[in-house]
């Protein structure tokens, strides 16, 4: 009996084990978030402190700290206020082969009315559907009441078209637009907008 009972108790142990052995581990999803500009290039500049590569990497670092899921990684790829020249941007982001990057952006225009956020996509290219399926959901989710929502457009971004993964490039608001501007350097605003990025890459 006792000779039976271990039987039972080791074909339990290889049924279990070659069950679990066949069911696949979810893997880590990686997102890099490029913060624009830093360094000698500030960007957008509205002066008093308020540049758009603050504002990104404020916002970029807010993204890495909420993420809570152990499925998804958050990668800062300018941890720092220092310049990176476009070609490194790059080549970490390939090296990364993530599951998406977006580059992080603070809006400007000479018309004060221009508002909103906005994305851009790579023209085609091998990951334009995934592209913009992410630009649209990220617009959806970030342009909800205190941003309006603008377009997903194409545009000729150097990383945009270099990286060998889906990519958007984000504008978060403008910086020349009142109500923008103190929405998105605002810690309440820059919190929110985080949060947000996080719920449409999850």
């Amino acid at each position: 009996m006792k000779n039976n009972r271990n039987f039972l108790g080791i074909v339990s142990a290889v049924f279990l084990f070659s069950l679990f052995a066949f069911i696949p581990l979810e893997e880590k999803k990686i997102v890099v978030i490029d913060a624009a500009h830093g360094g000698n290039d500030a960007g957008a500049d509205f002066g008093g402190g308020l540049q758009e590569k603050l504002i990104v990497e404020r916002i970029a670092k807010l993204i890495q700290s909420q993420n809570k899921d152990s499925n998804l990684e958050i990668v800062l790829l300018r941890d720092g206020d220092h310049f990176m020249e476009l070609s490194e941007r790059v080549s970490i982001i390939n090296k990364l082969n993530p599951g998406l990057v977006i580059s992080l952006h603070a809006n400007a225009s000479k018309d004060i009315a221009k508002n909103g956020t906005e994305a851009y996509i790579a023209t085609n290219g091998k990951f334009y559907n995934q592209s913009k399926e992410n630009a649209e959901n990220l617009l959806q989710k970030v342009a909800v009441e205190n941003l309006s929502k603008g377009n997903v457009s194409e545009a000729n971004f150097f990383i945009l078209k270099k990286s060998n993964c889906p990519a958007v490039t984000l504008e978060v608001g403008y910086l020349s637009n009142e109500k923008d501007r103190k929405y998105i350097t605002s810690e309440k605003g820059q919190t929110e907008i985080a949060e947000k990025i996080l719920e449409a890459i999850k």
